[in-house]
């Protein structure tokens, strides 16, 4: 593992409010996601990731601190989109049959990752080696709560049911399945395949933890 890790920058930024401002940041992260599947995070050069948005050093700097506060922003702002996702299908979802609500969540998982998939591998490439611990077990447990919420919504959630416990397991495995088929796959992952596996191992834990 890499000895440095992203962390929040100590100097704070400020944020892009104006949609010229918008604009140049939305264009200094894309720039360096292009970048990081193309050749990999440590080579890139802030006057790379410039270059290449169109834009200068200052502009540069209005809005990010280092290389390292781009690639946090971008690390969450990605993640976000699946979290964001899983909830919205949650509360979709709220108060129809268990299997019903967790296909529900799986599928808005999949749709979330609709896009390029070298973008999504380098994603968590990155995120396994340059997300600080404290950042990752934070978003981590965000993702638990949100699942919980969903197992508890459940229509026919028996009344002593671990939620707490099976979301964890649940997490663990939908995000194991989605990180190693895109880090280990450099073109489109086979997609009805990759569900297929996510639904059968979800639902199987499920099954034995309700008793069916």
């Amino acid at each position: 593992m890499p000895s440095h890790r992203i962390t929040s920058p100590s100097v704070p930024r400020r944020k892009p409010r104006q949609s010229r401002a918008l604009h140049t940041s939305l264009a200094l992260q894309q720039a360096f996601v292009r970048l990081l599947v193309e050749q990999g995070y440590a080579s890139i050069t802030i006057r790379e990731i410039v270059a290449l948005a169109g834009t200068g050093l200052g502009s540069f700097y209005e809005y990010f601190a280092s290389k390292q506060d781009l690639a946090r922003v971008c690390l969450h702002l990605r993640t976000k989109t699946l979290l964001v996702a899983l909830r919205a299908a949650g509360a979709e979802a709220a108060g129809r049959p268990l299997h019903d609500m967790v296909d529900a969540v799986i599928a808005s998982q999949f749709a979330a990752h609709k896009g390029e998939p070298q973008e999504w591998g380098a994603h968590y490439l990155l995120e396994r080696h340059y997300s600080s611990a404290e950042a990752y077990r934070a978003m981590y447990e965000r993702f638990v709560n949100e699942w919980g919420t969903v197992l508890e919504a459940a229509s026919d959630l028996p009344a002593d049911f671990p939620a707490r416990e099976a979301a964890r397991v649940v997490q663990t495995m939908l995000y194991g399945l989605f990180a190693h088929t895109y880090i280990r796959t450099p073109e489109r992952p086979d997609v009805p395949a990759l569900e297929r596996q996510v639904r059968t191992a979800i639902h199987a834990y499920l099954d034995a933890m309700t008793g069916r």
